[in-house]
């Protein structure tokens, strides 16, 4: 890969004269203060490239901004900065500095001006990982990067995260095949330079063998029964409750009929919740239950599927089958290749199903239940949900019949309700148990403050139920500051709904999702603008519950 920079045409006359002026009589005597060859500096002199860092020390030396000099007028990318959750970190107003001045539309409005962006910078820290508007930002990205020649190209920054850092599951799973670079107070010139160089070469990503590469946490599932003592610190709501966390809180009967309905012989059990209500942490649970009676888990985000795998059902269900293998560990080439060969004549969902039925499930000695997680994901392809929910419901219902399908327990997660034209007897989505996960009720809520060992009573309770009703994530996201003293009660009640307020992430992204419906929009500012009961249209509020 050439890392190079080169002098513009038009500064070539002035750098040279400025030799004298700086001390420097000839290229050598600078070659020689520099320590580097005088081959270099002449090839800079002379407006050829050069190795950007030797580009840049000779131009500190000299005096002069490299970003002013450098050949980089045929790079006027432009380029959105992300970066949410409170106060903006130290590094994005150098960041904007350095970028405009160096000849690029910077904007830092994702609603307004991604879709006209090159790239999309990410500034992730330990405040902005939390971030929920970040997720729908890059889930949008990605979505514009197939109508747009593969832009905008996202570069995540890492600042100052630490290994032990948690970053939400989401993030994780949105990101995992991006390479991020990171920054732990270094010089910021030498992040603010090695961008500038990634942008003047136009690349879609960031090199992953250079010395600023950071590795994202291999996130593991934890089995451990036993719970922490309850004097365990506050966590941070980031995603999945951990197994081991004792801030989860149970909801019954639902985890009681989830354990014993994922030991029955092919099982289907399905989770419908609104986001962070708690659907990945009940399925971790489950499938830990599931493993505890020996059965192999494989967990599935539908996230991880790139848009360009959402074309067709055949190169859909292949990517699905592919990666339960690689999984189990069980994916061969040749093998694989030999069951999707007779996709044309058969159909990919035969394919599928007989890649299971004959060579997958065989090979294990234990059932597989599988955790499909975001299922919502191809609501919106027709034709991949219509054949893919019909496999599915196909499958389950096998189980009554054939033995091996035994072997297979589904768990399916969706935030979403399904508006989709499903053939009745092809649809998963009613046959099986169905979870509904519902906000905690007052008891859970005491519960809850107790294990955050807040003395609230009932009118704390009631107080804060008025104000975000028992949804998990807002109360646990309350209860740790609290908890941690960076917050007052008295400013969680006024601050609640401004934008200084621990919830201002939370309310931008649901305006971010609004603003991307319009139809919603206009249903909601119905809605919320009237003081007496409004009729709108079914499916509007249909989606908007």
């Amino acid at each position: 890969m050439s890392r190079s920079l080169k002098l513009c045409s038009r500064y070539i006359k002035v750098v040279k004269s400025s030799l004298l002026r700086h001390g420097f009589p000839s290229q050598k005597i600078l070659a020689e203060t520099l320590g580097i060859s005088q081959s270099t500096v002449s090839h800079f002199l002379n407006g050829k490239p050069v190795d950007y860092l030797n580009f840049v020390e000779i131009c500190h030396y000299l005096g002069l901004s490299w970003q002013e000099v450098a050949d980089l007028e045929v790079n006027l990318a432009k380029i959105t900065i992300s970066d949410h959750r409170g106060s903006p970190s130290t590094i994005t107003p150098q960041l904007e500095l350095a970028l405009s001045t160096a000849g690029y539309q910077i904007y830092t409005d994702t609603n307004k001006y991604l879709f006209e962006s090159d790239y999309l910078i990410l500034i992730l820290s330990e405040q902005t990982v939390l971030s929920e508007l970040i997720i729908e930002e890059i889930h949008l990205a990605k979505q514009l990067q197939d109508n747009n020649s593969g832009k905008p190209f996202i570069l995540p920054l890492c600042i100052n995260l630490q290994e032990n850092t948690p970053i939400p599951y989401d993030l994780l799973a949105s990101l995992r095949n991006i390479q991020p670079w990171g920054w732990k107070g270094e010089k910021l010139e030498i992040v603010i330079t090695e961008l500038l160089v990634v942008l003047a070469q136009n690349l879609d990503h960031l090199p992953q063998e250079h010395q600023l590469a950071y590795q994202w946490p291999q996130k593991q599932p934890q089995i451990k029964p036993n719970l922490p003592l309850a004097s365990a610190a506050p966590e941070i709501p980031t995603g999945q409750v951990e197994l081991s966390s004792y801030y989860y809180i149970e909801r019954p009967p639902i985890e009681a009929r989830a354990f014993t309905t994922i030991t029955q012989p092919g099982s289907l059990i399905r989770i419908k919740a609104p986001r962070q209500m708690g659907k990945t942490s009940l399925m971790a649970r489950i499938l830990s239950h599931a493993q505890q009676f020996g059965a192999h888990t494989v967990v599935l985000n539908f996230q991880l599927a790139n848009q360009k795998l959402l074309i067709n059902s055949e190169t859909f269900l292949k990517w699905f089958a592919a990666s339960i293998s690689l999984e189990l560990g069980l994916f061969n080439p040749n093998k694989f290749q030999e069951y999707w060969q007779l996709a044309e004549i058969i159909g990919s969902n035969q394919c599928c199903k007989a890649y299971f039925e004959q060579y997958l499930l065989p090979q294990l000695n234990t059932p597989l239940t599988l955790g499909l997680d975001e299922v919502d994901r191809v609501f919106g392809c027709l034709e991949i949900a219509d054949d893919f929910f019909g496999l599915l419901r196909s499958l389950h219902e096998e189980a009554k019949r054939n033995p091996i399908w035994q072997n297979l327990r589904l768990i399916v997660v969706h935030s979403t309700e399904v508006y989709l034209p499903l053939d009745i007897n092809k649809s998963p989505f009613n046959v099986g148990l169905p979870l509904e996960l519902p906000e905690f009720n007052q008891q859970q809520v005491k519960k809850l403050a107790q294990r955050h060992q807040l003395d609230w009573q009932d009118t704390e309770i009631n107080t804060i139920i008025e104000l975000v009703g028992g949804h998990p994530y807002l109360l646990r996201l309350a209860m740790y500051h609290l908890t941690s003293r960076d917050l007052t009660w008295k400013q969680l009640l006024t601050q609640a709904t401004t934008e200084v307020g621990i919830y201002a992430d939370h309310l931008r992204r649901h305006w971010w999702n609004l603003q991307q419906n319009p139809q919603l929009l206009s249903g909601i500012k119905k809605i919320v603008t009237s003081n007496i009961p409004v009729v709108i249209p079914a499916i509007i509020a249909f989606k908007l519950d």
